[in-house]
């Protein structure tokens, strides 16, 4: 099994690279030659990676030269048919090879960043998969890291690339008025995962890279290769795996920054004897995002896809002075009945966001991403905003609280996640409604104001040699 390299190793090497890469932006097609195959390497390859493999396969003047994943099992699967790829086991070892020219990265969300930042640093452009950070502390850090060493850095929200961009318009264009509430939903089944006992790790996994910034912590098969995502402190819950896509769109819409105040509301319900599974992120959950004069609703439903009336719902709605746009239509007040929206100019990203990010690669332009790191940074924020307020909650009678103002928008998500958890026969009797403190943020600093334990959750302890740096 591969031994890591340490730190002090990794950094003299990475850095050789970036002298390398990082002198001049227009440099590597001069180099290179403009027409010349860009080498990419794909880490993380069990779930999305594989997708990240099919989309540079298509691309012309690209070529797969590396592939990287613990699971050496997983790594020897996916490298079956790529002639004369590279496999590695640690991402270190693979920084090191200075004929890659760009990774891919579709690890856990924890690794996200690290992996980013590490990458910028040894000269390598960078496609990474949503959320691009696990706190808000690393999104701002790979977005300097970006900046810092000319890279070009992509993020894994490919709404951006195929016509989202019409809400955002429609917003500008002020046709139905002023827009009172971005609402996103990702409202997907995820259901108890249940309990899985502690026991060694496969024999393939090297499961100390796979911890990597994380506590050290027994393994379990809830983690590998998916229910991390259930787990604090690898994933963010689905309003940081699929929920990303739609708090994009809705920031994007909206079109501001980050609030000046988060709150949310929910918990974690399982159907069951017990009610109550391994999983610690909620799968019922309420975020409400004041950007000062609107506000951007989020609503991220998991008890969905056993119930007819509860249904999977992955969309955006914007609810305008003078009516609500869902669906591709527009719905005046009063009426049931939704008018097309035309004449509506959209943005169009010529063959998608992969495609795009070797464009940028090639041309050295920055700013003609679809998708740049900024933007993730942003919109994976958001995401972790919503968490904080959650994990600093206290438990509440399950019933619509009181001090939660007369927005009827606000006041039907709560009413809606309420009746979806007792549907499938959750108590209200026995259970509670976890109601999180309504945390006031700064925009300009990224912190919380006035709260010390909120600003806690910004970013987190890291496990050497594995640790997001303050100064990239």
């Amino acid at each position: 099994m591969t031994q890591p390299a340490s730190r002090r190793y990794f950094l003299k090497n990475a850095f050789a690279g970036v002298t390398a890469c990082s002198l001049a932006p227009r440099l590597w097609a001069q180099v290179q030659g403009a027409n010349d195959a860009i080498r990419v390497a794909v880490v993380g390859l069990n779930g999305r990676g594989a997708g990240h493999i099919s989309e540079f396969k298509k691309i012309p003047g690209v070529r797969i030269v590396a592939l990287c994943d613990v699971d050496l099992k997983v790594l020897e699967n996916r490298a079956k048919g790529l002639e004369g790829v590279e496999k590695y086991q640690d991402i270190r070892k693979l920084l090191e090879n200075k004929d890659i020219d760009a990774i891919s990265i579709a690890t856990t969300n924890h690794w996200h960043s690290l992996a980013t930042i590490w990458a910028c640093q040894a000269g390598k452009d960078v496609y990474v998969e949503k959320p691009c950070s696990h706190n808000v502390f690393e999104g701002r850090k790979c977005v300097e890291a970006a900046r810092k060493y000319n890279r070009i850095v992509q993020h894994g929200t490919q709404k951006r690339a195929s016509g989202a961009s019409k809400l955002a318009a429609i917003v500008k264009s002020g046709r139905y008025g002023k827009l009172l509430v971005s609402k996103g939903y990702c409202c997907k089944p995820r259901w108890s995962i249940g309990f899985k006992p502690e026991e060694p790790p496969p024999e393939t996994l090297d499961f100390d890279i796979w911890l990597g910034p994380a506590p050290k912590q027994p393994f379990h098969r809830n983690l590998v290769h998916y229910n991390w995502h259930w787990f604090w402190d690898f994933g963010n819950g689905d309003i940081g795996n699929q929920g990303v896509h739609e708090m994009d769109v809705a920031r994007w819409a909206l079109g501001g920054t980050l609030p000046i105040s988060v709150v949310s509301l929910g918990g974690r319900y399982v159907d069951g004897p017990e009610f109550k599974d391994q999983g610690q992120t909620p799968n019922q959950l309420v975020s409400i995002f004041d950007f000062g004069g609107t506000l951007l609703l989020f609503e991220t439903r998991g008890l969905v896809g056993k119930l007819p009336e509860y249904k999977p719902k992955v969309a955006n709605e914007l609810y305008f002075e003078e009516g609500v746009l869902r669906d591709g239509k527009f719905f005046p007040n009063g009426k049931d009945v939704g008018e097309p929206v035309t004449g509506i100019d959209v943005e169009t990203v010529e063959g998608g966001i992969f495609r795009n990010f070797i464009n940028c690669v090639r041309s050295r332009n920055q700013k003609a991403l679809a998708a740049d790191i900024l933007e993730g940074h942003l919109s994976s924020a958001l995401c972790h905003l919503g968490n904080i307020s959650y994990r600093l909650a206290k438990a509440m009678p399950f019933e619509k609280p009181k001090d939660f103002g007369d927005d009827k928008i606000v006041g039907d998500s709560i009413m809606t996640m309420l009746e979806n958890t007792r549907a499938i026969g959750v108590d209200p009797a026995k259970t509670t409604l976890w109601v999180g403190p309504k945390l006031k943020f700064d925009p300009k600093t990224e912190k919380f104001v006035d709260n010390p334990a909120a600003n806690q959750l910004l970013t987190r302890n890291y496990r050497a040699p594995f640790v997001v740096p303050e100064k990239v």
